[in-house]
């Protein structure tokens, strides 16, 4: 039975896909979950459109981050800690100094959750890997000095 999925499923694949499912997974499933329709004619072109704006929207998103990256690579972000006399923080640097830090330091909104922070807990120079995107994904210097 051809169906297209309402929603992302693992193994079976995105938003507006049109795949091919056993009946019994269709009926007993995808159906009473809401995942799934019937792939009729009506629902196969708008699923197109559905696709079609999709494709729009993560190139968008993309073009985006492109230019956030290209922005972000040049630079290098400086975060003011505490620390003792050996250059040891007290405390670490997290993902949300990070992001803070860029917001202040670069104008540029980042979450947190889009970066991939190593234990922080000496003074020094650092990489913080950025993935905002799934094709975009680059380093961002991070300098750490004692206040």
């Amino acid at each position: 039975m051809k169906v297209i999925l309402r929603a992302d499923h693992k193994g079976l694949g995105k938003r507006g896909d049109i795949v091919e499912v056993s009946d019994g997974h269709a009926r007993n499933y995808l159906f009473p979950k809401g995942l799934a329709i019937t792939a009729s004619e009506g629902a196969v072109s708008q699923a197109a459109a559905m696709r079609r704006a999709r494709d729009l929207r993560d190139s968008q998103d993309r073009e985006a981050a492109q230019t956030i990256a290209s922005a972000l690579v040049a630079k290098t972000i400086t975060i003011p800690v505490k620390a003792g006399a050996e250059g040891r923080l007290f405390g670490s640097v997290t993902a949300a100094d990070v992001a803070d830090a860029v917001q202040a330091q670069a104008n540029i909104s980042l979450d947190r959750r889009k970066l991939n922070v190593e234990h922080i807990k000496t003074t020094g120079t650092y990489q913080v890997s950025a993935k905002l995107h799934s094709d975009v994904e680059f380093p961002i210097t991070v300098e750490v000095v004692a206040k």
